[in-house]
Parts: C-alpha cells; structure tokens; sequence
C-alpha cells in the first residue's frame, strides 16, 4: 500500500468556476500551481474560463506560454533575463526606481506592470511621487523602450480581521489608482485583490480595477475563517491506509522519543503508511486522521508511519484521511498548522502516489 495524493478534477474545476462568479480573474499559479500541477491547473482554469495567469519563476511562465499561445502571462518578479521574457511575450514588474534607471534599455519592448510597495513593503514603487518619476521619464524617452500595460499592488493584510491594515492598505491603493487615472494615464491591467480581498469585497472587482489576482481560493482552500465552506470546495485527498492495529499498556511509550506516552491498557493504535518523509507537517500530527468517518488522535509521526489511537471498528487495510473536503486543509490554517500553501508545498510528490481521478468518488 502507498499513501496517495489525489485530486478530483471535476470538483477542482466546478470550484473554479463557481470562486471566479463571472469575474475577469488572474490565476496565481506560483510553485508549481501550488503543487497541483502546472500543466493541469492551467489547463483547468481555462476551462473554467480563466485566460490570464501570474507565477513568480520565468521558468513556469514560459512552460504557461506553451500551454497557452493566447495567454497573458504576468510575472511578479523582475527577472534581468529580458531576451527569454520578450521573446515569450511575458508581462512583468517593475519594481523600483533603481531597476527602471538600471535596466531602461534592457526592458524595451517588454509589457510591465507598475507596482506599488504598499504595507508589505515586500518590493514596489513606494508613492505617487516615485510611479509618476517614472511616467514622466518614459514619456520623454525617444528611444525604444518598454511597454506600460499595467499597474499593480499585493495586499498583505487583507485575511487580517482584528486590525485596520486591509483598510489602510486598500485605501492607499485606491489613491494612487484613481490620482493617475484622473491625471490621463491608462493601464490595460490593473489588479491588487487577492482571495481574502476578492471574497471580502462579495466577489466583485474593486473599482477600475480589470482583474482580481487570485490564488488559494482556486486550489479549494479559504483565505479566512468565516467564510461558509460550501462557498470554496477542496478537491484534494491525502489518504493512507492502516497496516495494523496494536494492543499497548499503561506506560508503555510509542514512537521514538517516548512520543506517546499511553495511559489506558489495552489502548488500540493503528500503525498507518504516512509520515513526515510524505509531507505531513509535525503540527498538523498534534490534531486528527479521518478513518471510516470518524476522526481519531493522532499520536506520534515519524518519517514513514504515524500512530494514530482507535477503537474497536478500525482494522489493517482501512483507509486514514488525513485531508480531504471533510477534514480541510483550511481547517488546519485555522489551528495554526500552517498557511494552506504551506501544507501543500509540504508533500512529497516522489513519495506519494499522485492522481487525478474525474469522477464523483
């Protein structure tokens, strides 16, 4: 028996379709389309009626450019290989004065996009005063020179509910979007919401804006709590399957370490076929595995196995979840395990035995 990472395609794509609702989107398909699979995720989110996509690698956006001819195709960070992103018709960022005056030249003929730093602070233009520097100065170049298509930010806080961040990121955002607009200057592409932000705002793009830049969502994982699981649908499984069940006693310790530590004779622990090696996160063994419906402990993790304390109706071969739409990834953010896109980058793709199933199962 092997453990198995499998995922539904209709459920995937119908969940697709139902997180864009008839949105302009951009699909963030970033690592390896958050390790869905590149080539699938795409090729699903055009399906699902998707056209436009992001990644931070060069090296992915050019596998996009193969899969889709007619893409557009942003790339969120700036790359200096400027012969490989003109020649595959790459959108890019641009993300500071310092790259814009140290590589004008390079960027000819390429399609960037203008970004704002905003709180993140993590790369951008950080005010009006700098976006405009670099408006004027291209204006007045008479040389060959880049393309200005779009203008773009990230908000970093906008899963965050206890604070006024997303408020304050949103609206310094706004401000600089509508001072250029009314000022004449035009993008072709203008985006900043991601999921949290896309879903806080009903679903809708903010104003002026052409495209919601979203990732988690697509893949079947909330960007935040309150939101009714009905609204985004995981279509991944991670299951294993029992080997056997032992009999343990009062203080008898299992798993190495003294892991576990058992209190009750005649405990039941069945033994199962994943472990740390396939992926699973130390935090997320603190919580449960679903097997046969019910949700049981998890009691100690090692590199191929894990514990996991039963009772009389489980038994060698049984099947153990430990995500699938019942037992959630998100559920698991929310506990503190880690970010939904850490738990996925988490799985062993060379352990696990992948599919892609297209039936209801």
């Amino acid at each position: 028996m092997t453990a198995t990472w499998s995922v539904n395609k209709k459920i995937f794509l119908q969940n697709a379709i139902t997180v864009k609702n008839n949105q302009p989107l951009m699909a963030v398909v970033k690592n390896n389309a958050y390790h869905y699979d590149l080539e699938f995720a795409v090729t699903q989110f055009i399906h699902a009626g998707i056209d436009t996509f992001s990644t931070t690698s060069l090296r992915e956006a050019i596998q996009i450019r193969q899969l889709a001819q007619d893409a557009t195709i942003f790339l969120m960070n700036a790359v200096y290989e400027f012969d490989l992103v003109r020649e595959h018709q790459i959108h890019m960022t641009l993300p500071s004065l310092t790259y814009y005056y140290n590589h004008k030249n390079d960027l000819a003929g390429i399609h960037v996009h203008l970004e704002f730093e905003n709180l993140l602070h993590r790369s951008g233009f950080k005010d009006l005063n700098e976006i405009k520097e670099v408006l004027k100065d291209h204006h007045q170049n008479q040389n060959a020179k880049m393309i200005i298509s779009g203008l773009w930010t990230h908000f970093g806080y906008a899963d965050e509910f206890d604070v006024s961040d997303y408020n304050v990121e949103r609206s310094q955002w706004m401000e600089i979007v509508e001072a250029l607009l009314s000022e004449g200057y035009q993008f072709d592409l203008i985006h900043a919401q991601n999921s949290a932000s896309f879903y806080r705002e009903g679903q809708i793009l903010l104003p002026h804006h052409t495209h919601a830049r979203v990732g988690i969502a697509l893949y079947g994982s909330r960007p935040y709590s309150s939101l009714n699981q009905h609204d985004i649908v995981q279509s991944l499984t991670v299951k294993a399957h029992v080997i056997q069940v032992r009999e343990v006693q009062v203080g008898d310790y299992c798993g190495y370490s003294f892991a576990f530590e058992v209190t009750k004779n005649n405990t039941k622990l069945a033994v199962v076929d994943i472990g740390y090696g396939d992926g699973i996160l130390r935090t997320r063994a603190k919580h449960e595995a679903l097997i046969n419906g019910k949700r049981y402990p998890i009691r100690a993790l090692m590199m191929s196995h894990m514990f996991v304390e039963v009772d009389g109706n489980v038994h060698a071969q049984d099947e153990v979840i430990l995500y699938n739409n019942d037992i959630r990834i998100d559920e698991y953010t929310f506990k503190g395990v880690g970010a939904n896109s850490e738990q996925l980058s988490a799985m062993n793709h060379d352990s696990l035995k992948k599919e892609y199933i297209s039936n209801d199962c």
